[in-house]
């Protein structure tokens, strides 16, 4: 019999260890997008895929805090993923993103500032990699693959960045009407 409480205090034991070795390896860090994702519900409003031809460049989903687009942005939250199907330097990314606002029209001056932040936020994406940005309080924070990459304070660049995809004037009305939840049938 004591051999049994031996062993079963061996067992307790062992097991209080291994539960704590796995809080102490799971811990959410409070810079993860896990940590943003829990604190708040965030509802789908619209998701697509970009394509050109036959092949898919990536995968994307907006959603906010109440459903909707455009957001009050002193009250509620933003967040807008992309998942990419293919590889993509950062460079690459960069200058996309300045032919898209070139595109829109943006004046220069309103976004090259913004251009060195990027360079220094964004890395280099592999097939799997996700991009996020979460917009609260007029604060843009990036995400990639979850952890926290970099933040920008101005508070008019979050529109500057969504309109690339959300503006009447994109390059991309199908994917807008997709990412808004617009049914073009409707």
């Amino acid at each position: 019999m004591l051999k049994f409480y031996a062993r079963l205090i061996v067992i307790t034991m062992l097991q209080q260890f291994i539960t704590v070795q796995v809080l102490a390896t799971d811990d959410i860090k409070p810079d993860t997008l896990n940590n943003i994702l829990t604190e708040q519900v965030y509802i789908p409003v619209g998701q697509t895929t970009f394509s050109v031809l036959f092949w898919d460049l990536y995968k994307s989903k907006l959603l906010t805090t109440s459903g909707k687009y455009p957001i009050e942005l002193t009250d509620e939250k933003l967040l807008y993923q992309i998942n990419y199907l293919t590889d993509i330097s950062s460079k690459d990314l960069i200058e996309r993103t300045v032919e898209q606002w070139q595109h829109l029209g943006v004046p220069r001056k309103n976004f090259e500032r913004y251009v060195p932040m990027l360079e220094k936020i964004w890395p280099d994406i592999k097939e799997g990699d996700s991009l996020s940005l979460y917009v609260s309080n007029n604060k843009s924070t990036f995400y990639f693959n979850n952890d926290l990459i970099g933040e920008i304070e101005q508070q008019e660049f979050s529109q500057l960045f969504l309109d690339i995809w959300l503006s009447k004037n994109t390059s991309e009305p199908k994917l807008r009407l997709e990412l808004l939840g617009i049914n073009k049938d409707e």
